[in-house]
């Protein structure tokens, strides 16, 4: 029997003995422990081991859902559902413990990350996003302009290969990329203009093949906005 699977036979058992929930079972055996969110290393605070960290500490996923993340991982892991993606579990947690909206995402991405079904920076289909974001100075207009230019865009991205995929009217203006012919995801850009030609760039490269692909365009995209910024 492993540590996780000893221990949950332990909280049952105090359930069993005391008619506790099991949140209030499980925080008795942990000695009072108070949550302050992620620590460093792979283990959540009940010993639990993650594959990697949720975005959401422990805290505040139990402020918002009553539940932390070992409880949640719990109740997912005992639901026959759970193969089938994030779309099945997000419903799950909505229909049958009523956390909807962006919570029951919230949740569903939560365990994917802690579980191992989903890397950092990972999306529900498989594919990985890069994202960066500055604060620059710049004409927005005139870059937005640039974007949905088919001729400025060869300038604007040297060696891209690029089309735009959103209407040129879009709040946000969503990018092809491709290199010799083979594509490498999208790119959606969102301006957020401050005043005096201050303007924050916030930008998503999604469709990315892997975490390698993501720290590359991470570091490509960080150099563009420097040049835009210069």
């Amino acid at each position: 029997m492993t540590k996780q699977e000893s221990f949950k036979r332990r909280v049952r058992e105090r359930m069993e003995k005391t008619g506790e929930r099991y949140g209030a079972a499980r925080r008795a055996l942990l000695g009072g422990f108070v949550d302050n969110g992620p620590t460093s290393g792979d283990a959540g605070p009940a010993g639990r081991v993650r594959a990697s960290q949720p975005e959401v500490n422990d805290l505040s996923v139990q402020r918002a859902t009553g539940r932390d993340w070992d409880e949640w991982c719990d109740l997912i892991d005992t639901w026959p559902g759970r193969d089938g993606g994030h779309a099945a579990i997000a419903a799950h947690v909505a229909e049958v413990y009523g956390v909807g909206g962006w919570w029951s995402h919230g949740v569903a991405v939560g365990y994917e990350r802690i579980t191992g079904r989903r890397g950092v920076n990972q999306m529900a289909d498989g594919t990985f996003s890069a994202g960066k974001t500055r604060t620059v100075t710049v004409d927005v207009d005139a870059l937005r302009a640039s974007i949905i230019d088919d001729g400025d865009r060869r300038e604007l991205f040297p060696g891209l290969e690029t089309t735009l995929r959103s209407k040129p009217t879009s709040k946000a203006l969503r990018v092809g990329v491709a290199i010799d012919g083979e594509a490498i995801g999208s790119v959606l850009f969102s301006f957020a203009p401050k005043g005096d030609r201050r303007v924050v760039i916030s930008l998503s490269h999604d469709g990315l093949p892997d975490s390698a692909a993501v720290e590359r365009w991470k570091q490509y995209w960080a150099d563009w906005l420097a040049a835009v910024d210069a």
